[in-house]
């Protein structure tokens, strides 16, 4: 079995897709997190680490929806219940949508009526 088909079976079970590009002007950035006390150290971060990262989350954040839509013991009214917690987690994480390269790819939270 090749390397790449030990990643294919991996993304097929848990269900990811494969890491869509990271924007070019990101490419070998280092995410820093700097703490308000002083005397501690920084840490950081290669932004790839972290945007691989993020990806998982966006998957398996995808994942429990397909989940949750397909469950059969849960009402229409616990699903769209379920659904709009789901919908704030993406909210939560759409500032991060500067580091994907295409739009498409990017999280999308609740949308405005406007």
């Amino acid at each position: 079995m090749t390397q790449q088909e030990l990643m294919d079976i991996l993304q097929d079970f848990f269900g990811a897709g494969p890491v869509p590009p990271l924007g070019r002007k990101w490419e070998g950035g280092t995410l820093t997190l700097k703490p308000g006390e002083e005397g501690l150290q920084a840490k950081e971060v290669p932004v790839d680490v972290f945007f691989k990262k993020l990806v998982r989350v966006r998957d398996q954040l995808r994942l429990l929806e397909q989940k949750i839509n397909g469950h059969q013991s849960l009402t229409g009214s616990e699903k769209l219940e379920l659904q709009a917690y789901l919908t704030r987690c993406y909210g939560s994480l759409t500032t991060f949508n500067v580091l994907f390269a295409q739009s498409e790819d990017r999280l999308v939270g609740e949308k405005s009526s406007s």
